[in-house]
C-alpha cells in the first residue's frame, strides 16, 4: 500500500546559488532546503559536501559536475534537479550509471532568449553601444547625415543554426522584421513547422554558412557541437556577416573568430556566451564591432521564476515516486 504523502520524510534538497526569493521561499516550505548564503558559485569541495548530504541536489550552470564529483556523492543523493534547460556542465551518463536521476528547465526562458537574440542584432547592425558611448561621454555635437550609418535588417538571410525551441522563436521575430531565415538542423522540421516559419532548410552547414548576411548561434553544447564553428567554417562566411550567439560559447572557435574580426572578415558579432566562461580573451573585448553581454539571455523576472517553478515541479515529482516530467537522458544530448 502506497505510503501517503504526508507521512514520507521530507527530502533535503541542496541548492548552490542564491535564486529568486519567491522561488526559495517555496522550497522552504516544500522540504528540507539548503540555501546558499552568499551569490557565489561554491568550490568544488563545496559542492562536494553538498553533494554527500543532500536527497536532491539544485545545480546552475556555473556548477561544473563531472565523473569525479559523483563519485563522491552520497548515497542519498538520487537527482540533480538543474536550475536551467543546458546540462552540459553535468555528465549525464555517468550520473545515470550512478542511479541519478537529472532533471531540467526547458522552455522557460525561450521567449526571453529569442528576445535577447534580436536584440543583439539589432545592436550590432544599427551601431547601438557606438552611439550610447558617444552621449554618455558627451562627444555627441550634433545629427549628421553620414554619421553612426548602420544596416538594415529587413531583407538580409538570417541563418539559424539549430532549430529548436529558441531557433524557431527567433524564426518567428525575424519574420515579423522582413528576414528571409535559412536553418541548419539535425532534423529537418516537419513540412507545416517550416512552412509556419517561413523557413528553408540547408542540410549542408558549409552551403548556409557561405548565403547568409546574420548567423544566429542557437544550438547546444554537446561533443558534436564543440568548434562547430571553426576557423574553416568561418571563412566561408561573407565579409559583411554578423554573428550572433545565445547559447553555448563553446560552438565557436572563440579565437579564430576574434582574428576574423579583428582582420574585418566578418563584419561584426553580438555574443551574450563565451568560450571560457567569464574569462574573456582581452583582444576580443577591445573590438569596436562587437557587443558583448554578460549572459543575460534569459535574465528576466518572469523566466526565472518560471525555471524556479519547474525545478521544483521536478522535485515533487520525484518525492511522490514517479519520473520527473523534465527528465534528461543522454540519448537526447
Amino acid at each position: 500500500m502506497p505510503v501517503p504523502a504526508s507521512a514520507r520524510p521530507r527530502l533535503t534538497v541542496a541548492v548552490t546559488r542564491r535564486l529568486p526569493q519567491p522561488v526559495e521561499n517555496r522550497l522552504a516550505e516544500l522540504f528540507n532546503v539548503r540555501l546558499r548564503e552568499v551569490d557565489v558559485k561554491m568550490t568544488r569541495d563545496e559542492l562536494s559536501q553538498a553533494m554527500r548530504d543532500c536527497d536532491v541536489l539544485v545545480p546552475t550552470v556555473t556548477d561544473h559536475i563531472d565523473a569525479g564529483l559523483l563519485a563522491q556523492s552520497g548515497e542519498r543523493m538520487r537527482l540533480i534537479a538543474n536550475y536551467g534547460a543546458g546540462v552540459d556542465h553535468i555528465d549525464v551518463s555517468s550520473a545515470r550509471q550512478r542511479g541519478i536521476l537529472v532533471s531540467n528547465t526547458p522552455g522557460a526562458t525561450t521567449e526571453d532568449t529569442a528576445d535577447m537574440t534580436i536584440a543583439l542584432m539589432l545592436a550590432v547592425t544599427r551601431r547601438i553601444p557606438e552611439g550610447l558611448a558617444e552621449m554618455q561621454s558627451g562627444r555627441w555635437e550634433g545629427w549628421s547625415p553620414t554619421a553612426h550609418l548602420g544596416g538594415r535588417i529587413g531583407g538580409r538571410r538570417l541563418g539559424i543554426l539549430g532549430m529548436g525551441r529558441i531557433g524557431q522563436a527567433v524564426a518567428r521575430r525575424a519574420n515579423v522584421f522582413g528576414m528571409q531565415v535559412h536553418y541548419h538542423n539535425r532534423r529537418r522540421l516537419r513540412p507545416e513547422i517550416e512552412e509556419s516559419l517561413q523557413a528553408t532548410y540547408w542540410e549542408s552547414l558549409d552551403q548556409m554558412l557561405a548565403r547568409v548576411d546574420i548567423l544566429s548561434i542557437n544550438a547546444p553544447h554537446t561533443p558534436s557541437t564543440f568548434h562547430l564553428l571553426s576557423a574553416r567554417r568561418l571563412k566561408l562566411m561573407k565579409p559583411n556577416a554578423v554573428i550572433v550567439n545565445t547559447s553555448r560559447g563553446e560552438v565557436i572557435d572563440e579565437n579564430a573568430l576574434t582574428r576574423m574580426l579583428r582582420a574585418g572578415e566578418l563584419s561584426g558579432a553580438g555574443l551574450d556566451v563565451f568560450e571560457h566562461g567569464h574569462e574573456i580573451n582581452p583582444r576580443l573585448r577591445d573590438l569596436p564591432n562587437v557587443v558583448m553581454l554578460p549572459h543575460m539571455g534569459s535574465a528576466t523576472v518572469e523566466g526565472r521564476l518560471e525555471m524556479g517553478e519547474k525545478v521544483i515541479i521536478n522535485i515533487k515529482t520525484f518525492a511522490d515516486g514517479h519520473r520527473p516530467p523534465d527528465l534528461v537522458v543522454p540519448g537526447m544530448l
